[in-house]
């Protein structure tokens, strides 16, 4: 093999890299998405007489259902269990009780505060991923990452309507509850490319929503005994175990350890103008032009942040490629 074969390998390597990146942040952007539809189904199970607490168990009771059945469907495959260390255990089950805390603090916050008011707090998670990235680098994030987040805060703004309503005057337990879920998932999002595992996603679910449920005890402890499910929460436990956790943590799980912690959280950013497209068909409820321009400053604050990747790929390629011709 040639020096000029050598180099045009490493050309391609580059491009695989940065393709590599793209699909991880493209996994990470639809697992946020996937958040998007948890907001119009938590109302329609309030409208239905449900309680927070009783969807925040069924979220995490069938999230651990699905990855329970996607691993037996992996079994008859020919994939084997793999042997998991209690330490290792126990930190993926962390990841589960962090995001269902996520889920008890927003769903209470839900509650009692207007859905923008409450959505805008959540969305601070693109911004505090940066803060989680510096604090475990030690070193301050790209300027574009931080213009980046900024964007999206700014575009969360106008899309969530809380221009309109401010945040003055309500429930300061309620506020702080917001904000702690936007803690929460901005620490899940950025562990979650942080524990690595030897075995396989669905087993890795399985793991992380059994840390789910045992959270989900702690506020609604009879949820199995209770007869819930054969009071009509069933479609909605579905929904909520689907879209909240089964493609949220096997997509942060595959997409987030390839990406940045701090770009992580803004690729997750996608949850908020899937969750207004989602209510505006199912509720009804309209978008003027001033929410939908939030929405397009948003997508643009999101592909802002990948510029630095893709414009290091070709970079990359290109001086590879000057070499072989050099």
């Amino acid at each position: 093999m040639t020096g000029t074969d050598t180099i045009k390998q490493k050309a391609a390597g580059a491009g695989a890299t940065g393709a590599g990146q793209a699909k991880a942040a493209l996994q990470v952007f639809v697992g946020g998405a996937c958040y998007g539809a948890m907001a119009t189904t938590y109302k329609l199970a309030y409208a239905a007489g449900f309680t927070s607490a009783q969807v925040v168990a069924s979220q995490a009771w069938f999230g651990c259902l699905f990855f329970a059945l996607a691993t037996l469907a992996g079994h008859a495959l020919g994939h084997r269990w793999q042997r998991v260390g209690w330490k290792l255990a126990l930190k993926l089950m962390s990841l589960g009780a962090l995001t269902c805390l996520t889920s008890i603090l927003y769903c209470y916050a839900m509650s009692v505060l207007p859905a923008p008011v409450a959505l805008t707090l959540l969305f601070q998670f693109t911004w505090l991923g940066l803060v989680w990235q510096t604090v475990m680098t030690r070193r301050p994030p790209r300027p574009l990452q931080v213009v980046s987040a900024l964007v999206i805060v700014f575009g969360t703004v106008f899309a969530s309507g809380v221009y309109k309503t401010g945040i003055a005057g309500y429930d300061p337990v309620a506020l702080l509850c917001a904000l702690g879920a936007a803690v929460s998932c901005s620490l899940f999002v950025t562990f979650s490319g942080k524990v690595e595992t030897p075995c396989s996603s669905e087993q890795r679910g399985v793991i992380v929503c059994a840390g789910s449920v045992v959270m989900s005890l702690t506020v609604c402890p009879d949820y199995i005994v209770s007869g819930v499910l054969a009071q009509g929460i069933l479609p909605f436990a579905v929904i909520a175990g689907f879209f909240g956790m089964l493609c949220p943590v096997l997509l942060f799980g595959m997409g987030s350890p390839h990406l940045p912690a701090g770009l992580s959280t803004v690729m997750a950013a996608a949850e908020l103008p899937v969750g207004l497209l989602i209510a505006m068909i199912v509720l009804g409820e309209p978008l003027g032009v001033v929410e939908w321009l939030g929405v397009i400053i948003i997508l643009a604050g999101v592909c802002l942040a990948q510029v630095p990747s893709l414009l290091g790929g070709r970079e990359t390629g290109r001086a590879v490629a000057g070499k072989a011709v050099s």
